[in-house]
């Protein structure tokens, strides 16, 4: 399980470089459509094989790999559509966009988690894995209704332009790709090294690398409290439905109020709230009549809506900040920053789990190591200053200083 696992996220580990290859080299004239189109055959592909001629473990994994390198490809190229539609938008119209999208994730996990567990038990896993294979067609046939500009190829302009023979256009070619990317490649260190990018890049990688204790929580719960797959499932099916309301949450209420107010109030409820996991722990809601399952349904059910409003200002700074031509690349770029902090503090919270002597059969130090973590988050606040100060929609301008010299 682990392995697979592994497997399938290499792809997302990249995500960078498939921002740069949708910014720079356009497909049949097309930077977006015809990366989506290719994303959704590549996942048909995968999820085919898997339904109808796999049957080793090899292939599981090959197919895997294929289908997660689809929603990652196509993951960064909505990402970058976004940002485009949201640039010189106010903080408002920026939040409503990301809403929208991670609104449509949050359903489609709320639709995944009701219907897969049913039809795998009554079709078979290779029923599930061919109307999987449907899905990602979808993506292909929408992607030719994006409204987008026709991009010239680089062969085209160099046989517009260039009065040699068709041999001399191989290295002509060549030199305009390279050329291509060097250039993307310096106006995004220079979009970077502008203080209103770094320094929120800085805080938000900051915010994401304190400790956590999720792993050692999740066996806590199977191996001390008993939680059965088809209980967390259900778990899983009320943290989707949670994630919707937490985007509902910010579009609602949250989406125009300033970047520091709100991540100085969800940090300081989000660690309070945090707390709670301790009465699971120590099992004090026994005492109140609360069952475990209860207790840790309602305890995902508040910390995930929390988390996701939460989560929101990062996505909508992170698009308000990407310049003009570089919106896959940049935008992939902070946010795979922004998941390298959570990937390191996964990596601390598992440093001081060891440290604490909490086990997979030994949980003595647990609740110590919960109040820890929780305080830890707490630790970026005074680096808050590292944000925006004024409301977020006089950054318009500023981005356009930042496009400015990033070109």
């Amino acid at each position: 399980t682990a392995v697979v696992t592994g497997i399938s996220a290499l792809p997302w580990l990249i995500k960078p470089l498939y921002g740069f290859i949708s910014d720079s080299f356009p497909l049949f004239g097309y930077r977006r459509r015809s990366y989506l189109v290719l994303s959704g055959l590549l996942g048909a592909l995968s999820w085919s094989l898997m339904a109808t001629l796999v049957d080793s473990k090899y292939g599981t994994e090959f197919c895997i790999l294929l289908g997660s390198l689809s929603v990652a490809f196509s993951d960064v190229v909505v990402d970058s559509m976004v940002v485009e539609r949201a640039r010189g938008e106010s903080q408002s119209t920026s939040g409503s966009l990301q809403s929208l999208c991670w609104g449509s994730s949050a359903f489609g996990g709320i639709v995944s988690a009701y219907f897969s567990g049913s039809l795998v038990e009554v079709y078979g896993v290779r029923f599930v894995f061919g109307i999987t294979a449907l899905l990602p067609l979808i993506t292909s046939a929408v992607s030719v209704l994006v409204n987008e500009q026709r991009t010239p190829g680089s062969l085209k302009r160099h046989e517009e332009t260039t009065p040699v023979s068709l041999k001399g256009h191989i290295p002509l070619v060549s030199q305009g790709f390279i050329e291509s990317s060097k250039q993307n490649l310096i106006q995004l260190w220079g979009a970077i090294r502008q203080p209103n990018v770094f320094l929120p890049t800085l805080f938000i990688f900051l915010w994401q690398a304190t400790p956590q204790s999720d792993s050692t929580m999740f066996y806590f719960t199977t191996n001390q409290l008993g939680f059965t797959p088809e209980f967390l499932g259900r778990v899983k099916l009320v943290t989707s439905v949670a994630s919707l309301l937490g985007v509902g949450l910010y579009n609602g209420f949250l989406k125009n109020v300033p970047l520091r107010k709100i991540f100085l109030a969800t940090t300081i409820t989000g660690s309070a709230l945090g707390m709670t996991q301790v009465i699971l722990v120590t099992g004090l809601n026994r005492q109140f009549g609360i069952s475990d399952e209860w207790f840790a349904i309602g305890d995902s059910l508040i910390l995930t809506v929390l988390g996701q409003a939460s989560f929101m200002p990062v996505l909508v700074l992170a698009a308000r900040l990407c310049p003009q031509g570089m919106e896959a690349t940049l935008f992939a770029t902070l946010m795979s920053i922004s998941n390298g902090g959570s990937v390191l503090g996964g990596l601390i919270g598992a440093g001081l789990t060891e440290l604490f002597g909490v086990k997979k059969d030994s949980f003595d130090n647990l609740v110590y190591l919960i109040v820890l973590c929780n305080l830890s988050s707490l630790l970026p606040l005074p680096l808050l200053g590292l944000l925006p100060k004024e409301n977020p929609d006089t950054m318009i301008t500023e981005n356009a200083d930042v496009e400015m010299k990033s070109n």
